[in-house]
């Protein structure tokens, strides 16, 4: 289900060249059918016209608190009563500083005062005003509001310094107003996912390694996060961009895997172990290259520690573990065998011969099995897929 679709979102545009991208923001929204209305400050209109904004959102852009042109209602009062979410982007130093202590002096920050629907807050500014112990006081009081404070980028800034104090790009402010709208199911809770494959080392040149491209453990990183959860991605090499809001850890081999999974396991309330992990690994690995011979060359191999099984015997009291089984044949009878011979709460099986099961697709077809229940589900996308596996493993929860 489309968190954004049909929401009143309305978002505050101060002075800052950033201002421009919130027109792509703008965009994206309206193609999800958003409901979308844009305050700007008085100094904000310097940087990108009104209509701009009037024409991809279809809505009057509102600039000043006595627009003679209005219908007959209190226009910030009843804004700020339909809104689902909030979204001040770009954030001045003088915003923030306004809306940390109550200031109510415009269009914008009347509404927003007005409002008691989840706020977000995208500062904008050079880096010397944002790391301003002043402007930093500022954040910390939005956050001790409620309001989220999306951390600024890091590059170079228009004023010609380097720096952070970037507005981050529209496609990060569409995920936290993703998350703003879905529910919280997951508030509070950490959740450790692992992801990807893993490589073993042959030589400084060659390694064993799997067709894993990480995208079903991504998926669940972003879910986490969408249902407000604190979340941590140990990661194998992939061609993906880490998930807004994630902490990625990112390893090589299957015992780096083992060292980071074990670091952060002890706090999570939820592991999810979805990584392709190796089973074996080289014995030796050679210091120099292997050269070619001309016959036929063997490599010995040695098992890796098996995660999945620590933590199983390892896990502490109401912690939630669920396991991956990717296979070609007996896929139930497999998989049920490995949900008990590892201790696990909960299991997801495929089989990589179906058709949009495999590796590197955007698509899945899985199986759910718990110790009560085996839940076949039809193909749907990694993203829905995740989105199943949080709403059975809450239901093992409950219970």
């Amino acid at each position: 289900m489309d968190s954004i679709r049909g929401k009143n979102i309305v978002i505050g545009v101060t002075s800052s060249i950033a201002a421009y991208k919130i027109a792509s923001l703008c965009s994206m929204l309206k193609k999800r059918d958003a409901n979308v209305t844009v305050i700007m400050t008085r100094n904000a209109t310097n940087f990108i016209n009104p209509i701009t904004f009037e024409t991809l959102t279809g809505n009057k852009c509102l600039v000043d608190t006595f627009d003679r042109n209005f219908e007959f209602s209190v226009e910030h009062v009843e804004l700020s009563k339909a809104a689902d979410v909030f979204l001040i982007a770009p954030a001045s130093a003088n915003v923030i500083a306004k809306a940390a202590h109550g200031i109510a002096d415009d269009m914008l920050t009347t509404t927003l005062l007005a409002a008691t629907c989840p706020k977000i807050v995208a500062p904008a500014m050079n880096t010397r005003m944002y790391e301003n112990p002043v402007t930093q006081d500022n954040i910390g009081i939005l956050k001790k509001y409620g309001m989220t404070v999306i951390d600024p980028a890091d590059g170079y800034l228009a004023c010609g310094d380097t720096g952070k104090g970037k507005m981050p790009e529209p496609e990060v402010l569409l995920v936290y107003l993703e998350r703003a709208l879905s529910g919280k199911d997951l508030a509070g809770k950490k959740v450790l996912v692992t992801a990807g494959p893993t490589r073993e080392k042959i030589d400084p040149v060659r390694f064993i390694s799997n067709n894993s491209t990480g995208k079903m453990g991504y998926a669940i990183a972003k879910e986490a996060f969408l249902r407000g959860a604190d979340v941590t991605l140990v990661s194998g090499v992939t061609a993906l961009d880490t998930p807004v809001g994630v902490t990625l850890v990112p390893i090589l081999s299957a015992a780096d895997m083992a060292r980071e999974v074990k670091k952060y396991a002890e706090s999570a309330d939820i592991i999810i172990k979805s990584a392709a992990v190796a089973d074996y690994r080289p014995s030796v690995v050679y210091e120099e290259k292997v050269k070619k011979k001309e016959n036929e060359m063997s490599i010995p191999l040695e098992k890796t520690e098996d995660i999945l099984a620590y933590l199983g015997e390892h896990r502490k009291a109401n912690q939630l573990l669920c396991g991956f089984s990717m296979e070609t044949e007996n896929m139930l009878d497999n998989s049920k065998e490995k949900l008990a011979k590892k201790h696990l709460d909960m299991i997801v099986a495929n089989n990589l011969k179906t058709a949009g099961a495999g590796f590197g697709t955007d698509t899945n077809v899985v199986t759910i099995i718990t110790n009560d229940a085996v839940k076949e589900c039809e193909l749907m996308s990694k993203q829905d897929v995740a989105g199943v596996i949080f709403d059975t493993l809450l239901k093992l929860e409950k219970h």
